[in-house]
Parts: C-alpha cells; sequence; structure tokens
C-alpha cells in the first residue's frame, strides 16, 4: 500500500508527526536491509528470518540454536513483549505454531525493529499455513542418574521426533510403567527415570524413531548395552 503524506501547513514540504513516524520507520527498515547484524550460533538472541516475501521475529530454543545448518525456533510478533502484541500475535497465527525447525539459510541476521514493517502482522495479514519451516518436535530421555545427590549420570536412550505431546506421553508412559520396580537396579548406583522434552534437531543422529520398534524393547537393549 503506498501512503500518502499530509503536509500540515507548517510551511512547504512539512509533514505531520504521523507522516515523520513513518519516514522513521521506513528509513529504519532500509538500514536494517543494508547492515544486517550477523547471527552466529548460539548466540541466544531474536533473529529476523525469511517467511515467503516477508521477514518475521524468531525466538531460538535456547541449547537447541547452536547448529550451522537447521535450528529450532518459534515465530513471535514484532512487537513482543509488549502485551498487545500477545492478542494480535494470536489473532494471526503467531501463537500456533510451536518450535519449528528453521534452516540457517533463512535467516537474515539478529532481529532489528527496522524489519518491522517487513512481517504480516504490520500487514495486517495472518501467516499462511506453510511458512517453510516443519514442526521441530517432541522427544523422550532415558536418563540414569547417580543416587549419591550428585546429580551425575548420563542418557542412556534418546527418542525422536515425536510429532505430538500425547505420542510421547504415551511411551512415558510405558517407559515409567515398565521401570517401575527395577529403575535403581538396572544401572548399578544410578536410578533410571524417562524424561521428556525439546527434540534437538541439531543432535538428530543421537536420536531412536520412536515409531519404528517397541520402546520398551529399546530401553532393555540400552541397558544390556551398559551390562555388556
Amino acid at each position: 500500500m503506498i501512503r500518502r503524506f499530509r503536509r500540515c501547513g507548517h510551511g512547504p514540504g512539512a509533514l505531520t508527526p504521523e507522516d515523520q513516524a513513518v519516514v522513521g520507520q521506513f528509513r529504519a527498515m532500509l538500514a536494517a536491509l543494508r547492515n544486517p547484524e550477523s547471527w552466529t550460533p548460539g548466540s541466544a538472541r531474536d533473529i529476523a528470518v525469511r517467511v515467503g516475501p516477508f521477514v518475521e521475529r524468531a525466538h531460538p530454543r535456547p541449547g537447541d540454536d547452536h547448529d550451522p545448518e537447521m535450528i529450532a525456533v518459534a515465530l513471535v510478533h514484532p512487537d513482543t513483549p509488549h502485551a498487545a502484541a500477545y492478542l494480535h500475535g494470536r489473532q494471526l497465527g503467531y501463537t500456533e505454531r510451536g518450535w519449528l525447525r528453521c534452516p540457517t539459510t533463512a535467516i537474515l541476521g539478529l532481529w532489528q525493529p527496522g524489519y518491522t514493517l517487513l512481517t504480516h502482522a504490520v500487514a495486517g495479514l495472518p501467516l499462511p499455513d506453510d511458512v517453510g519451516m516443519d514442526p521441530a518436535h517432541y522427544a523422550l530421555y532415558i536418563e540414569a542418574r547417580r543416587r549419591d545427590d550428585s546429580h551425575d549420570g548420563f542418557t542412556l536412550l534418546r527418542l525422536g521426533p515425536y510429532t505430538q505431546t500425547r505420542h510421547a506421553q504415551q511411551d512415558h508412559d510405558r517407559l515409567t510403567a515398565s521401570l517401575d520396580g527395577r529403575e535403581t537396579i538396572l544401572v548399578p548406583g544410578h536410578r533410571v527415570f524417562a524424561r521428556f522434552g525439546p527434540f534437538n534437531v541439531s543432535d538428530h543422529q543421537l536420536f531412536s524413531a520412536p515409531y519404528e520398534a517397541d520402546v520398551v524393547a529399546l530401553l532393555d537393549a540400552a541397558v544390556a548395552g551398559v551390562s555388556a
């Protein structure tokens, strides 16, 4: 949309305060595009990502933003954390996405307020159904922790990705039932338990696919491997 600037009558070429604010935003946008702030894996700051012809603000998932090729992010309204941003973001579909797998090639750089004019939110448009990013799914971690209160231990098994939390919860319940009564005897000096958490996209090679085998059998195999 082309905006017509109104002269306020205080002299030739004078702009209203509203128009001056728009000009300032436009200049900030040009500055952001010309001088992007470089993003580096693990920087833990909001980033600007391409979504079709638009640019959106994204919040990296802590601990899952260090891979040079793929990280996990959540798209957020450009005015986050202001209160009005949540309601507007909900109306436009920002809050419905959850964590997404974001290729680093889609990252323009660190988020700058100048990118705001390029978002769906400012255009008054909902996010498209396909934002070009797959969900960053969920996972189960079966861990062995020492029983001497030192919190030392290791991860026996990683299961993922789960496409829905209910599937992860079902396997969590199965594993917990399987461990009942033997969680302190499977690994000497340790207590074994299942923990629900995010699927770390950058460590995908460490996970066993939960849909291809019996998760209890995978647990027993992992325990046998430790005991061997």
